[in-house]
């Protein structure tokens, strides 16, 4: 990760913290950093004040399944699918099917 990259994202944040991009780029880079707990609280912020942000359930997900946290991680690709059915977004609603089906131990790898 750059730590020029998360200052920047730092400021953009600083100067908009509502803008939905800055704050799952931000959890972003707090997740390739290692920064495990920084990530999860943008996920969980952004889950919670933008829901219609589909983008964000997959990786949610996945980052609640690296914390050993199942029953959170379904809950999350569950409330994904039904964003991205809403929305009509194809692509989201593949990958998150196949994310739940994994995180069941039923899919194919």
């Amino acid at each position: 990760m750059s730590t020029d990259r998360l200052d920047k994202l730092e400021e953009f944040y600083e100067e908009d913290p509502d803008d939905r991009f800055t704050r799952f780029a931000l959890a972003r880079e707090h997740l390739k950093a290692g920064n495990t707990d920084q990530a999860l609280a943008f996920f969980e912020e952004l889950v919670e004040t933008d829901p219609d942000y589909v983008g964000t359930y997959y990786h949610l997900g996945k980052l609640y399944e690296q914390l050993d946290r199942p029953d959170d991680a379904l809950a999350t690709y569950e409330q994904g699918i039904e964003v991205a059915r809403e929305q009509g977004e194809q692509k989201a609603l593949s990958e998150l099917q196949d994310a739940k089906l994994k995180a069941e131990g039923i899919g194919f790898d």
